[in-house]
């Protein structure tokens, strides 16, 4: 068993040990099969004093998502922010988010899980999440009409049609689909976002 945790510490650093904690379990034994109890016997403390920190046990698994999902708005930011032109960055953004989406899937199913839970019952964080993804594209959109690579006229429906073209990448449950079915995820990945490029008023030869 770990080290007891003394709650009398510092109260961010006890929450972070009880979600970095939590998050070891998930990855263990996964979300569906851990516990408040499971958690608060791991850090040597009771159910209640672990309620003293989170309300709910609702509360560990939206920090936990969170951290997941900021996985990938980490990787879309960072792309968003290079100085590409804008039809470049689209492709490397769509691309990396099914890749690591996939990846997760692949190397980390029981984390996978959790997501795939999140999405169907709607959990706000996801919400938060997809708004966040969203407003990235719509900004790429923009600056690309700026620049005169996109012939769109309205960048957030634009970057709403991009959400929904692009969900059979995005969502876990679509891509566990394509993988279990053995289905080409990166020969449909590219013919998607060339579709989508297209559809924004640019053909690119290279994608």
């Amino acid at each position: 068993m770990n080290r007891p945790v003394r709650t009398r510490a510092d109260p961010d650093e006890v929450r972070a040990r009880i979600l970095e904690v939590a998050e070891e379990q998930f990855r263990r034994i996964g979300y569906h099969k851990t516990s408040m109890a499971d958690i608060a016997s791991e850090l040597g403390m009771s159910r209640a004093n672990v309620y003293r920190f989170f309300p709910s046990r609702d509360a560990i698994n939206e920090a936990i998502c969170r951290r997941v999902v900021n996985e990938v708005a980490d990787i879309a930011f960072a792309i968003a922010r290079t100085d590409a032109p804008a039809l470049e960055r689209l492709d490397r953004l769509l691309t990396a988010i099914h890749r690591h989406n996939k990846t997760k899937l692949v190397k980390e199913k029981r984390m996978h899980d959790m997501i795939v839970a999140a999405m169907q019952e709607n959990w706000a964080i996801i919400k938060a999440h997809l708004d966040r993804i969203m407003m990235i594209f719509e900004a790429i959109i923009r600056e690309g009409i700026e620049a005169g690579e996109f012939k769109v006229e309205d960048p957030a429906e634009a970057a709403r049609a991009i959400k929904t073209a692009f969900m059979p990448f995005f969502h876990p449950i679509l891509i566990e689909h394509c993988v279990q079915h053995c289905e080409d995820t990166e020969a449909g990945l590219r013919a998607q976002i060339r579709f989508i490029l297209k559809a924004l008023g640019k053909s690119d030869q290279r994608v």
